[in-house]
């Protein structure tokens, strides 16, 4: 009798186990909307997760048929998407501007002094100043700033007040006297303006960093404060991957700290900076590449920036005909760095703006690439590109890097730099999204803001947020939506060879992904901007709401 009681427990066991034997998931997201951006973009309506990866998406009732999941996320009938990628920032800097002086959209520069002693009036024992955002094409006098009223205000305390664009500044008089900068005195790949034989307080582009090199510089302690707070407002609206264009190898061991000790869960893909002691950290270490960091290439500057007429342009300014902007370095130097890269496979990812630096910069890759290839090297900006160059992107696949709030801000005055003519070869993105069939999209930010929502809108609509122009800035070169989307996913992961783990919705890859009120594939145009961000997830794990 007792044992058929207990072959009669074992039957009923082994029964029980064989209904219930499915596998155990972490977790279930359902009655959602989900944008896969896989290769035909399909639509779901419930994914399952483990182990920070999506291992099952489809219909609910199909899942849950299959998988046990151990926590279960209603969606409420909103949009996901996979986590928001962009292709070109400046994140650790953006999280340090966050404490200077915010000279964002103001309409002049007695403004900005008003700012800066606002600043000064709320800070103790100040050592220096520090700003960042004006821009003098928004001003009614569009000429650049000088100095005259910060000497009168600050003696003593060295104040640096950088454009939009990063490239170009306006440093007080004790800033320059500290610098050892001299009226009249020269640089390679810059301006220091000197006007009446006094210095104006301007610099452009390599000057700027004579008086950069003597601010006090920011604590390790610093910098992991600021990215913990650039963080913050990513993943605010959406950004799960960031592309942090240009760091020393000493801010990458602060990154894989944070990331280790798991503060810090943006992931990051890191470009160092051109600087020889970079160049012999990655060469002797290697390719770096973690779930949540990849260091794998370089970010070199070719040119400066159109607004403040820095960068390379073939024919000169037309609203400044004496001109034609600069090379950073010599040709040389981009030369010799192509040829190290390529001797040990590294990514190179130079910025190039005007159609002067992109023709030198595109040759030169085309040298050491040599026609079709996978090695991704990238055009950051590819801003102004003529038509007899731009086959070069398609012939040498070359990655053009392109932020599209750049044409909607840029727009209201660009014709005025480039002329009616060869502006039509500037922002042209369907042109270059055509030479690989893909390309990357990025906002370049602390210069744009950090919205990958603002970038949809502008690559797709072509205006800013104020619905300028009504008919849309060079609309031949629009995205569709989808387009957009991969963009900012699935094909900014491509750029940085991440494409087999991030950048979209399916089985294998990591479930990093984004819960918005909007459908931006379908909704109006104009709704799309105000569009809110719910929830953003990474690796599974919700990290703002």
């Amino acid at each position: 009798m007792i044992l058929k009681n207990v072959c009669y427990i074992i039957i009923i066991a082994i029964c029980a186990y064989s209904c219930n034997n499915k596998p155990i998931a972490d977790t279930l997201v359902y009655n959602a909307k989900i944008y896969t951006a896989d290769a035909n973009n399909n639509v779901a309506e419930a994914m399952v997760i483990l182990n920070k990866k999506i291992i099952a998406v489809g219909k609910k009732e199909v899942l849950l048929q299959e998988y046990n999941c151990n926590t279960k996320i209603d969606a409420e009938g909103k949009f996901i998407y996979p986590g928001f990628i962009d292709a070109h920032t400046h994140f650790l800097n953006y999280g340090l501007q966050l404490n200077t002086v915010n000279l964002l959209n103001i309409p002049n520069w007695d403004t900005a002094i008003t700012l800066v002693n606002a600043f000064a009036n709320n800070k103790k024992n100040l050592k220096c100043i520090t700003g960042r955002g004006w821009d003098q094409n928004k001003w009614t006098n569009k000429n650049f700033p000088t100095n005259e009223k910060l000497n009168t205000i600050y003696i003593n305390i060295p104040i640096l007040l950088t454009r939009i664009d990063g490239h170009a500044a306006i440093a007080n008089a004790k800033a320059l006297e500290l610098a050892g900068i001299k009226p009249f005195q020269k640089i390679n790949g810059g301006v220091i303006e000197t006007k009446n034989g006094k210095l104006t307080g301007l610099l452009i582009d390599n000057a700027v960093q004579l008086v950069e090199n003597i601010m006090p510089k920011p604590t390790e302690a610093d910098k992991e404060i600021a990215l913990l707070a650039a963080q913050k407002n990513c993943f605010a609206v959406g950004l799960t991957t960031v592309d942090e264009c240009g760091l020393d190898y000493e801010d990458v061991a602060i990154i894989e700290k944070m990331h280790n000790n798991k503060s810090l869960k943006m992931k990051l893909y890191v470009m160092l900076s051109d600087a020889k002691k970079n160049y012999e950290y990655l060469i002797a270490k290697g390719k770096i590449s973690t779930d949540n960091l990849t260091v794998n290439g370089f970010k070199l500057y070719g040119d400066g920036a159109l607004g403040s007429r820095g960068a390379c342009l073939l024919q000169h300014y037309t609203d400044r005909p004496n001109e034609t902007g600069f090379l950073l370095s010599a040709a040389a130097h981009f030369d010799s760095i192509a040829n190290l890269l390529t001797q040990h496979n590294f990514q190179m990812c130079t910025h190039a703006i005007g159609d002067s630096a992109n023709r030198v910069i595109l040759n030169i890759y085309a040298k050491y690439l040599k026609g079709k290839n996978d090695k991704r090297w990238r055009i950051e900006h590819a801003q102004v590109v003529t038509n007899d160059d731009i086959k070069y992107f398609g012939d040498y696949n070359i990655i053009p890097s392109v932020q599209p709030t750049h044409a909607t801000s840029d727009m209201y005055w660009a014709a005025d730099r480039l002329g009616a003519e060869r502006v039509k070869t500037a922002y042209s993105y369907k042109q270059l999204l055509l030479q690989n069939n893909w390309l990357p999209l990025g906002t370049d930010f602390p210069v744009e803001d950090i919205s990958p929502i603002k970038t949809f809108y502008a690559a797709t609509v072509r205006k800013d947020a104020n619905n300028f122009p009504a008919n849309g800035f060079q609309m031949e070169n629009a995205l569709t939506r989808k387009e957009a989307l991969f963009g900012i996913t699935i094909w900014a992961a491509k750029s940085n060879f991440e494409e087999t783990k991030k950048g979209s919705l399916e089985v294998g890859k990591f479930a990093d992904f984004v819960i918005l009120d909007t459908d931006i594939m379908e909704c109006k145009p104009e709704n799309i901007l105000a569009t809110k961000t719910i929830k953003t997830f990474v690796n599974g794990s919700l990290v703002w709401q």
